[in-house]
């Protein structure tokens, strides 16, 4: 008896917090970093804010011009702090430089919904995907470690600039890297 009442007590526990009975979406493991090309435009398996899973390494094709890339999560503050700022300039900024800019999504599954949310909410004008198998922080410097982080490719594909974290003006900061990145491509 006593032991059946703790068995009864030990699912209930389980229950409460959630282990039993709830639907896991299951995402599949990230690829060694053998498996990864570690070179720009690197072939990491991305989804689109639609769900479309065909986004690949054509995505961030350099060609010629230089990319900017933002990696960020929806429960990262600082992250859309730097997104919003980003897109108060980034229509002025395009009639200046061509370049390619892309915010990836470093979430869980079970934060997609947030993902679209923020994206159509806030109208940011740059493209959105999800690195869902979490395989960036195989091949980017420092692993990805601390969100928000930005990098300035060139149209070559060399990383050129990297920054952490958000501060005001940071924008600022990566759009003049973008115009050293597009100089120094066309010299």
């Amino acid at each position: 008896m006593k032991l059946t009442f703790q068995l009864l007590f030990v699912f209930l526990l389980l229950i409460g917090n959630g282990l039993v009975g709830q639907n896991y979406n299951y995402v599949e493991q990230a690829r060694s970093k053998e498996k990864l090309d570690t070179i720009y435009p690197y072939n990491v398996l991305l989804k689109t804010m639609n769900g479309d899973s065909s986004i690949s390494n054509k995505l961030f094709a350099a060609n010629g011009k230089p990319s900017l890339l933002i990696f960020w999560l929806t429960t990262c503050y600082p992250c859309r702090m730097e997104m919003d700022a980003i897109a108060i300039k980034y229509p002025e900024w395009q009639k200046e430089l061509a370049f390619n800019t892309y915010a990836i999504s470093t979430d869980w599954a079970h934060n997609i919904g947030s993902i679209n949310k923020r994206w159509k909410d806030r109208e940011w004008p740059f493209e959105f995907v999800w690195d869902y198998h979490k395989e960036f922080k195989e091949i980017m410097p420092g692993g990805l470690n601390g969100l928000p982080q930005a990098f300035v490719i060139d149209g070559k594909g060399k990383i050129v600039f990297h920054k952490r974290k958000y501060n005001t003006g940071d924008e600022d900061l990566l759009f003049e890297q973008l115009k050293l990145a597009a100089h120094a491509t066309s010299h």
